[in-house]
């Protein structure tokens, strides 16, 4: 029996690590004197959340988290950074040093914007290179450096939405239930496996293609189920799986994402078609195209170009801080704090409408935000200590137009922004409990 063992994110954005990044230690100022290196292999790695909308007149602080070869005497390792910033998204870097603080929560690393960028009406770009002085290795965030800069905007008259406290309980039963499977190997069953210890693991994402067909990814017997036209099929897909996040293609393909960083393309018979590697260590999402928010640069890189693979380089090259939406512009978010939800429609690098959604329940990832009529569908979730719920909210050009709760419990684990999709105007939901795996749709106002 397998482990369950995919390692949950917070999400895109969804905020600096502190303490410990695969078991090393974040890095504090150190001490003077020499750097003694523990031996071992060399090892830089860092974080960092971008400030992706500001408001007028507000004040940046960029900070960065740095991971470094651990030193044989235990101290933290001795870094430096440099910030290369410009005002707009064109034309010569700045270069800026990296002032090292106390602060481990939000990053030792950090830099105030000048306000003269900061205060960009065409907003700012900018990358960071980090160093270990001991060893002499660099870190870029994001990756592609000056070829795929983060990008920040400013946030121009949203429309403000205020949430309130969040009430839980108040959940809405789902419109319509379009797909279930009990627990098992036979062809109408999803498989299962872990243990009441360890947890259990299941259909981990899923998706749902223009014409309404639902699609799970049955990891564990290594298919796709499909729920099309009133009846179930299953395409068998070639090698180990594991828990992953999932998209089908427009052309009948499907993308299996997994948690150690492969994309695998198969055709619509289920035989491989490519696998290719992440340009980043980790990721948060997949989408259709194939292209996966990716961490730590928190950009969506493309993974593949006219069916064809990317290389790591090409990915990152070809990343963009904004989301590609369906009805063809983009989308940009930006979660500050604990309770507030920055977004911003563009066309092109102009905002079409922003919203401003504040909460005073603290609000967590966010699960699924993309455009819906004249307007967007974003699904986060609202949580304290003692309980979670989803929030789902649909945008228009006049503010908020339709909300309500949905429950989040699962009983298995999925992959970390894989329970809901929106297709047709309708948003569907992947959940599991102790009999099975179903899928839920709830039937949406549309936004004017």
């Amino acid at each position: 029996m397998r482990r369950p063992r995919f390692r949950s994110l917070a999400g895109g954005a969804a905020g600096i690590a502190a303490g410990v990044i695969g078991g090393v230690v974040l890095t504090s100022v150190s001490t003077a004197g020499p750097t003694p290196v523990a031996a071992g292999p060399v090892l830089i790695d860092a974080t960092h959340v971008p400030a992706v909308l500001t408001l007028p007149g507000e004040a940046i602080r960029l900070r960065y988290g740095l991971v470094c070869t651990p030193r044989a005497d235990g101290l933290p390792c001795d870094g430096s950074g440099t910030v290369y910033l410009r005002a707009g998204q064109s034309g010569p870097f700045r270069a800026y040093v990296l002032q090292r603080g106390d602060e481990s929560r939000d990053g030792r690393y950090y830099l105030d914007v000048p306000a003269e960028i900061a205060d960009s009406r065409d907003g700012f770009s900018y990358y960071a290179t980090l160093r270990d002085e001991a060893t002499g290795a660099t870190v870029s965030l994001p990756s592609g450096g000056a070829d795929a800069p983060q990008v920040s905007l400013p946030l121009r008259e949203p429309l403000t939405v205020e949430l309130g406290r969040h009430l839980f309980g108040a959940v809405r039963d789902p419109d319509a239930r379009v797909a279930e499977a009990g627990w098992g190997s036979r062809p109408d069953e999803v498989g299962l496996v872990g243990s009441r210890e360890l947890g259990y693991s299941g259909p981990s994402s899923f998706d749902v293609e223009p014409d309404g067909t639902v699609d799970m990814l049955d990891s564990v017997n290594g298919r796709v189920m499909r729920w099309a036209r009133g009846r179930l099929e299953y395409v068998r897909l070639a090698g180990a799986l594991d828990l992953a996040d999932f998209a089908a293609e427009p052309d009948g393909s499907f993308d299996v994402l997994d948690d150690a960083g492969t994309l695998r393309s198969f055709r619509a018979d289920g035989s491989p078609r490519w696998a290719q590697k992440l340009a980043d260590r980790t990721w948060a999402q997949l989408v259709r195209g194939p292209t996966v928010l990716q961490q730590p640069s928190e950009q969506w890189m493309p993974v593949a170009q006219d069916g064809a693979p990317l290389s790591r380089a090409g990915q990152k090259r070809g990343a963009h801080t904004a989301k590609h939406l369906a009805n063809g512009h983009a989308l940009l978010l930006d979660r500050v704090g604990e309770g507030e939800l920055r977004l911003a429609e563009l066309r092109g690098n102009a905002s079409v409408q922003a919203w401003r959604i504040t909460s005073e329940t603290p609000l967590g990832e966010v699960q699924l935000a993309e455009s819906h009529g004249n307007g967007l569908v974003v699904v986060m979730r609202a949580y304290t200590d003692e309980r979670d719920e989803f929030v789902v909210l649909v945008l228009g050009s006049r503010g908020l137009v339709q909300r309500f709760s949905v429950a989040s419990g699962s009983w298995t684990e999925t992959a970390p922004l894989a329970r809901f999709r929106l297709s047709r105007g309708r948003l569907y939901r992947l959940r599991t409990t102790q009999t099975g795996a179903f899928v839920d749709r709830f039937d949406l106002e549309v936004p004017q």
